[in-house]
């Protein structure tokens, strides 16, 4: 390609969006960047950050603005569309949520195909993690084209999956798919909400810090990105040395500040058992091979972490276990938010979803019943319903067929072209609903029945017909 560039980024006040300015400032002999920035206070304040960038010029707007968005889109080779209403507070807004990152996504899509020449803008989305759900041990290995399934209650995960069936299914000549992984980012010891205490201490996550996923992003505009990149869709996570169990993150981020027992801190049933996501992945190297961007080690980002930390974090091993316990992570668990909100409320929904019952949570006992998680660490494939072998470009209707019938479901449409993965065929599930999905939607990127993805609560029953489903489901 060579030459100057313009890249348009969204999010740039937040974690990644900042990392990535950062980025791409230091890149200013071979980029122009344009940021959609909403005139907010706040987002004023978080921009000012960069009043010195040469390269970059800020455009105050709404993502879900199709003006402004096009205006941002026009002149450029890049869109890297970080921006997103992301948990806890896309939880507690689901219509903004939906509004926004589904919005966003057919914006951009739309202002992509009004430009004269669609092929020459490579479009760059951000899904999650959180697409793929509750996958604790044993059932802590994924990949792209398991089964997409949402935790209850998350309208995140949610808007996620609609939004990245937007861009698979929009026909634009250059585009990719990133489900980040839990990104690891400076400010990640200052959090306190009390969506900490859903994060399940068996569970597992392969981290990324957000300097290398930004070093991904700003790589992916430069010249050598192989062709066969474009059209597909990647998780990102960091490789084996970022794959933590989250009780180990936990034990690592309190031995940093100086505290030798973290057990001193909480009570164990005060942390949620089930429904969060988080995974290791059997496949994120497949992005390392293509842009290669981890330079990162966890130690390194833990470091600068504990640096930009509040002083009062910083000191944390110094305050008596007993001050933090009942002063500080205590009232958050009685938070809206906190688990123990849930009990004290007898929230059926919530008690059943994050725990399994009320008896589960009864049972959970004190630390002296507790063992640290030691998940296997042997990667595990789950089955697709179709011949992974097979060239998708040789794919025909018995392919696609197959893999209906392990999801339950049909295929209605009679035929297929041969070769074609873009053109949305017509499917049924197993409780009767009908919809389109192409065959690189279905198959690779493990997409099925849009109405039955969205009743996450129904799931166990789903599984039942749904063989795809049951592998990470507990049949009921």
């Amino acid at each position: 390609m060579g030459g100057r560039r313009q890249v348009f980024v969204t999010g740039a006040t937040g974690n990644w969006g900042r990392r990535l300015l950062h980025e791409l400032a230091g890149r200013a002999d071979r980029f122009d960047v344009v940021a959609l920035v909403l005139p907010t206070r706040r987002e004023r304040a978080a921009i000012g950050e960069f009043n010195g960038m040469p390269n970059l010029r800020v455009v105050w707007g709404d993502l879900t603005d199709y003006g402004a968005v096009e205006r941002c889109v026009r002149g450029s080779d890049y869109v890297l569309h970080v921006g997103a209403v992301v948990s806890p507070l896309a939880d507690d807004q689901p219509e903004l949520t939906h509004r926004v990152n589904v919005g966003s996504a057919r914006n951009i899509v739309r202002a992509v195909r009004a430009q004269a020449d669609p092929a020459a803008v490579g479009v760059v989305m951000v899904g999650s993690v959180a697409q793929t759900g509750d996958r604790n041990p044993p059932h802590h290995w994924g990949r792209i084209g398991d089964p997409l399934r949402v935790s209850q209650f998350d309208e995140y995960g949610q808007s996620k999956i609609a939004a990245e069936r937007v861009l698979v299914e929009s026909r634009l000549p250059r585009w990719v798919w990133l489900r980040q992984t839990g990104i690891f980012h400076p400010g990640v010891l200052a959090i306190r909400d009390a969506i900490v205490t859903h994060v399940p201490f068996a569970g597992v996550m392969e981290w990324a810090s957000a300097e290398d996923s930004a070093r991904l992003l700003a790589n992916i505009c430069e010249d050598g990105v192989p062709e066969r990149f474009w059209g597909r869709v990647y998780n990102i996570g960091g490789g084996e040395p970022w794959r933590l169990t989250n009780w180990e993150l936990q034990v690592r981020l309190a031995a940093a500040l100086g505290v030798k027992d973290i057990r001193r801190w909480y009570e164990p049933n005060w942390f949620a058992t089930r429904n969060f996501h988080g995974q290791w992945y059997t496949d994120s190297d497949d992005l390392e091979k293509l842009v290669p961007f981890r330079c990162d080690t966890f130690d390194d980002a833990l470091a600068r972490a504990v640096r930009a930390a509040p002083r009062a974090v910083r000191l944390a091993g110094r305050v008596p276990a007993a001050v933090v316990k009942n002063l500080v992570i205590g009232p958050l668990t009685r938070q809206p938010r906190g688990t123990m909100s849930w009990i004290r409320g007898d929230d059926h929904a919530r008690i059943t979803a994050y725990f399994g019952s009320r008896a589960s949570w009864d049972a959970i006992g004190d630390w002296s019943a507790f063992s640290p998680p030691a998940p296997d660490r042997t990667p595990r494939l789950l089955d697709h319903g179709y011949d992974e072998t097979k060239d998708p470009a040789a794919w025909n209707r018995d392919d696609l067929a197959a893999a209906a019938d392990f999801r339950g479901g049909r295929l209605l449409s009679p035929a297929m072209m041969a070769g074609d993965l873009a053109t949305p065929l017509r499917w049924s599930c197993a409780e009767g609903h009908e919809f389109a999905g192409s065959p690189r939607l279905i198959l690779a990127a493990g997409h099925w029945c849009p109405a039955c993805v969205k009743d996450s609560a129904g799931y166990p029953r789903q599984a039942v017909a749904n063989r795809f489903l049951a592998q990470v489901e507990p049949v009921v």
